[in-house]
């Protein structure tokens, strides 16, 4: 969003000193943290992902404003609040009129942060509106939206300013996970704009997963859209860009053998646990399954691929168990209430778990009283939790005869196949590679969508005054119907009149050539007619600031 360089005269001027001038001593550096000196924060290694965007450093004018404000007789009094305002001018209204606002990801994954640090930061899919509301109360951030995965934690926003935003994303998310800000620092990763991107076109696409090319994660990104609908945070730029991503996602399924072959999660979970059983006890060990949903119904799928040819379900409700059993003729599938786990732990070999619980199901006072297993299996059961947060405690490790396997331990089935791998990215790169420009376009040709709204609103302020003139003149008995002919003649004739260069404004981003044309019309007429851009957001997120820095 670009603001007009005359946001910072008058117009802060009179937003601000009403604040000022009754509350000087509370403006300080907490608050205006541009005059503090810039921090950067160390990030792992995260591929060839940049982390700079396209539109370049900060700019910083300050003293090219105090050169111009010349020697002056300043009360101390209010030499809090001054400084405060000039700081306002030189740091926010200079950024928000030079810079655009950036697309950024803040996230950490399973390349990136341990399942401990990822299970405290997870966002359940009920709480996202509420998540998506309050990040765009903070005073930097335009738009928001959440992709909080087993493998994942990323927050997508737009951004008036990267630094402050990807300060204030950061701060939000120690506060609500309880990790301190350093901590959340050196995990993290931090893509801006085309990078940020093409990170979620790649996640979108298997090619981030874990497991190259799984499904299940095209399914969370349309989610992401579903739980964002109607959510006044989830605005044009951030869900052009996941429903882009979900076209992606489709396209690079259906036009390369990317999903050929392909294991998910579940799965992978399943020839996890075949890995660690002998192979005389494939078809004899005790299952047990806690979660029938998603994931849980992937498990038991791949275990009867395996050969199992009975299991035992743990569920809160028959139904979902039923339908499975439904859909699985010839398998004997035993469904058992949550009340019944522990009773059922006891009699199983390999415990799979795959809840939306927020607190571990098992701890090491729960597992250290079962039975042991046989020797046949072993003489280690087997945790596979698949659940982020974690349904399995870790301190079940410290039981004997217990062995526990989380999300992160699931490298160790996909490294087999990691040429293979490398083969099918590249060919889905291509088409990444191509839509990533289609949407860099796209977004560049909402640039002119602004001024075609200031340019209508112009021509119609000058046709509704000649309009109110011309009336006038006629007197006050006019008919209704000439009345109504003369408005729709004005109508007419502004319309006819703005057509040419509407035309010329809009784009659909799809030629390079038009586009180009289109942000030189559209900054040719900004100069014609002078027209200002939209300052009420800006407004909002500086009163919102100021009045903060008052309680």
């Amino acid at each position: 969003m670009a603001i007009s360089s005359t946001f910072s005269a008058a117009k802060l001027d009179s937003l601000l000193m009403n604040y000022c001038s009754s509350s000087s001593a509370s403006f300080s550096g907490a608050y205006f943290p541009y005059q503090q000196q810039m921090k950067v924060f160390p990030r792992p290694n995260y591929g060839n992902k940049g982390m700079l965007s396209r539109n370049g450093g900060v700019r910083c004018e300050a003293a090219e404003f105090n050169a111009a404000l010349g020697p002056q007789k300043i009360d101390p009094s209010k030499a809090s609040a001054l400084s405060a305002l000039q700081q306002l001018k030189t740091s926010a209204a200079d950024r928000y009129t030079k810079e655009r606002s950036s697309i950024v990801v803040i996230g950490l994954s399973v390349h990136t942060a341990p399942v401990e640090m990822r299970e405290k930061l997870a966002i359940p899919e009920a709480e996202m509106p509420r998540a998506i509301g309050v990040l765009c109360g903070l005073n930097h951030i335009e738009e928001a939206a959440v992709l909080s995965t087993c493998n994942r934690m990323e927050i997508y926003v737009v951004a008036l300013s990267q630094h402050r935003g990807v300060k204030e994303v950061t701060e939000w998310m120690s506060k609500t996970s309880g990790i301190p800000v350093s901590e959340i620092c050196e995990h993290r990763f931090l893509l801006y704009n085309k990078d940020a991107t093409q990170h979620l076109f790649e996640v979108s696409a298997g090619l981030d997963s874990l497991v190259l090319g799984e499904g299940q994660i095209l399914a969370q990104v349309r989610q992401v859209v579903k739980a964002g609908e109607g959510v006044l945070g989830f605005g044009r730029n951030i869900s052009g860009l996941f429903k882009h991503a979900i076209t992606v996602g489709k396209r690079v399924r259906t036009e390369t053998n990317i999903a050929a072959g392909a294991v998910s999660v579940s799965s992978a979970a399943v020839e996890l646990a075949f890995m660690k059983l002998p192979e005389s006890s494939h078809t004899t060990a005790r299952m047990l399954v806690v979660g029938a949903g998603k994931m849980g119904k992937l498990v038991i799928k791949h275990l009867v691929a395996k050969g199992c040819t009975k299991m035992v379900v743990v569920n809160r409700s028959e139904e979902k168990v039923a339908a499975i059993r439904e859909e699985m003729k010839g398998v004997e599938i035993i469904y058992r209430p949550f009340t019944d786990m522990l009773a059922c732990s006891a009699e199983a070999d390999v415990i799979f778990t795959s809840t939306a619980s927020e607190t571990p199901l098992f701890l090491k006072e729960h597992v250290k009283d079962l039975p042991p297993v046989s020797s046949e299996v072993g003489g280690l059961r087997l945790f596979i939790d698949i659940s982020v947060p974690r349904n399995v405690g870790s301190c079940v490790t410290d039981v004997e005869g217990a062995q526990v396997y989380n999300v992160d331990d699931l490298k160790e089935v996909v490294a087999a196949n990691k040429e293979d791998r490398l083969r099918k990215a590249m060919e889905a790169q291509a088409i990444i590679t191509e839509e990533l420009k289609q949407f860099e376009a796209w977004r560049d040709s909402l640039e002119t969508v602004p001024t075609i709204k200031k340019l209508r609103a112009y021509a119609d302020r000058i046709r509704l005054a000649e309009l109110e003139k011309c009336l006038s003149k006629m007197g006050e008995d006019i008919p209704n119907k000439t009345r109504k002919a003369v408005d729709d003649l004005s109508r007419g004739i502004v319309n006819k009149l703005l057509h040419g260069p509407m035309q010329h404004l809009r784009c659909d981003g799809n030629d390079s050539r038009t586009l180009n044309e289109a942000l030189e019309n559209m900054n040719a007429l900004n100069r014609m007619f002078g027209l200002e851009s939209d300052l009420s957001l800006v407004e909002q997120k500086i009163r919102a600031k100021v009045e903060q820095s008052q309680k």
